[in-house]
């Protein structure tokens, strides 16, 4: 992973001494709110309903072993013992007093770490596909690119005051596991005839109010240009997006307004200016910058295959925790390993501090002290010997981490909701846990097969609903809690937009309409192995509008 060199260390150090000198303005009155706000949103901090919230960068969602334990010590010593792991690969502190988020930024500064622009209308956190490195299905490790837009966009002088906030992912494998498809900005790393690396460039997508699947722009972008074709993008962007209306100020918005076409022009004539500038990324620093992203040495352990064959059959809980949890390495003795987030009736993405430095340490011993944070608000290990696996879902187990869930009903995407978010309409925290309990057996989850359930608790999205195959949208209806259903929603390589199912369900009917969905998808599924992506696509909205309102509301 990327290390800070002097002038990171320097450059992070002067802004927790600029925003101490301003937290300590705000507290004695000096600067009022209305003045303090843009200026604690560009160091993470938001205040929420009940307290004000921290939110800390992991960029590309890659992190080591130091870094999670003063993540957990954080936890322990300026919050109540536990943090939240969102769908920008970050982590959120949802009870830090504002007198001590100087304090914060300091510690986390000796790590390596920083809130910048964790918040505000600039270009946010840059995520990654969390087997990155490690995938079979690889191209090429796209990290070392989502490092050098960090590099370039940290409080870039042109692009710090958006019309709105923009968001980038990349991905560098077959299947699209960053969800590029519904960001402002997504990069496909790929090779062309030549065998060159470059980028298929999308632009344009996004959830939140007015969801939409990005653009193709570009098919092959050469590596070398990647900034330049970048820059051309955000100031086609920033020239012509909206100021007037936040609702229709993301790109997306300029994109569907001005057509593909129209905008793949504009980018085009920007870039032919850029080209050639000292935007162009020379060789030797593309190939410095993966440097940092050398894959461990990973030697030979054949032994793991005949000793993983003798633990799954000893042991059911852990076959199933293989079969669910563990991905196949692009080393053939190597997985790997999610670790799931998301216990039967527990909150989705939550982790103690006990939990974050137990976590450390089995990552310093099984997985070459590397961590990963995926969008899907768990946490990876992703280099894992097989002739590991066994002593680590051991050590898992004690810390209450081994839940087999990855990718099936129960390991739901949630944003923090009405619990803590001002801007939220309805909860989410509780009805994933009463999902999560009530599909909770393992025989089930196992004959339900791949199913992902998102929840947000407002328009914003921030539980990726519009993408979720089964997702829910929490609204307010006469000063009361109503959850709007989609389905077939998908934020893959095939991505969609779930469509609205039908009129809305209180929250102690939610539960019960999620339980009629899945099991009129068991009813007329193919076979086990046809998906419940893979079946509504087949037969559409109708069967399950049926069996949610009956045959003649659902017609009406």
């Amino acid at each position: 992973m990327y290390r800070y060199d002097e002038f990171d260390h320097a450059f992070v150090s002067e802004r927790v001494a600029q925003f101490r000198d301003q937290v300590g303005r705000r507290l004695s009155g000096e600067l009022a709110e209305d003045a303090f706000k843009p200026l604690r949103l560009m160091n993470g901090v938001y205040l929420q309903l009940h307290a004000y919230m921290l939110r800390v960068a992991i960029p590309y969602g890659t992190l080591n072993s130091r870094q999670l334990r003063m993540l957990a010590h954080i936890a322990r010593k300026y919050d109540r013992g536990y943090g939240h792991f969102t769908t920008r690969q970050n982590i959120q502190y949802n009870w830090p007093r504002l007198a001590d988020t100087p304090d914060i930024l300091a510690e986390l500064a000796t790590v390596e770490m920083h809130a910048l622009q964790t918040s505000g209308n600039c270009i946010r956190n840059v995520t990654a596909d969390h087997f990155a490195g490690a995938a079979a299905d690889e191209v090429a490790d796209p990290r070392p690119y989502a490092e050098i837009l960090r590099q370039w966009s940290s409080v870039h002088p042109e692009f710090s005051f958006l019309p709105r906030k923009f968001k980038i992912a990349v991905t560098g494998a077959e299947r699209d596991r960053a969800a590029i498809q519904v960001h402002d900005i997504g990069l496909h790393l790929k090779k062309n005839e030549d065998g060159r690396i470059g980028f298929a460039v999308y632009v344009g997508g996004g959830q939140g109010r007015t969801p939409m699947i990005a653009k193709k722009i570009r098919d092959f972008l050469p590596e070398e240009d990647l900034l330049s074709y970048t820059t051309a993008i955000m100031r086609v962007y920033n020239l012509h997006g909206r100021r007037d209306n936040k609702y229709k100020a993301r790109i997306k918005i300029l994109v569907h307004e001005t057509g593909a076409e129209e905008l793949a022009g504009q980018v085009e004539q920007e870039f032919l200016q850029l080209k050639d500038t000292e935007l162009k990324l020379p060789e030797a620093d593309i190939a410095a910058i993966t440097a940092y992203f050398a894959p461990p040495e990973l030697k030979s352990r054949p032994e793991g295959w005949e000793s993983l064959a003798r633990w799954k059959k000893a042991d059911a809980g852990f076959a199933r925790w293989v079969e669910q949890n563990v991905a196949p390495h692009k080393h053939p003795d190597c997985g790997m390993v999610t670790i799931s987030l998301k216990p039967i009736g527990g909150i989705p993405g939550d982790a103690s501090d006990k939990q974050m430095e137990a976590v450390a340490d089995l990552a310093e011993e099984f997985a070459f002290d590397e961590i990963r944070v995926s969008h899907e608000q768990n946490l990876i290990l992703p280099h894992v010997a097989l002739a590991d696996l066994e002593p680590l879902y051991r050590g898992l187990v004690a810390q209450g981490l081994a839940t087999a869930n990855a990718g099936l009903i129960t390991d739901i995407i949630a944003c923090p909701g009405l619990d803590y978010c001002a801007l939220a309409n309805a909860r989410s925290i509780p009805l994933a846990q009463e999902l999560s309990t009530r599909f909770g057996a393992a025989e089930r989850q196992a004959e339900i097969g791949e199913l992902k359930i998102k929840i947000s608790g407002c328009i914003n999205a921030c539980g990726h609903h519009h993408v979720g195959h089964i997702g829910l949208l929490g609204v307010e209806k006469k000063g009361a809690e109503l959850y709007q259903i989609t389905l077939g929603g998908s934020g893959d390589e095939n991505s969609s937009i779930g469509e609205i199912i039908g009129r809305g369900f209180e929250p102690e009917k939610v539960t019960d309409a999620v339980e009629t969905i899945v099991d009129t998808y068991l009813g007329l599924r193919r076979d086990k192995a046809e998906t419940f992506l893979e079946a509504y696509r087949r037969v559409g909205p109708q069967p399950f509008k049926d069996a949610l309102y009956g045959a003649t509301q659902a017609a009406a």
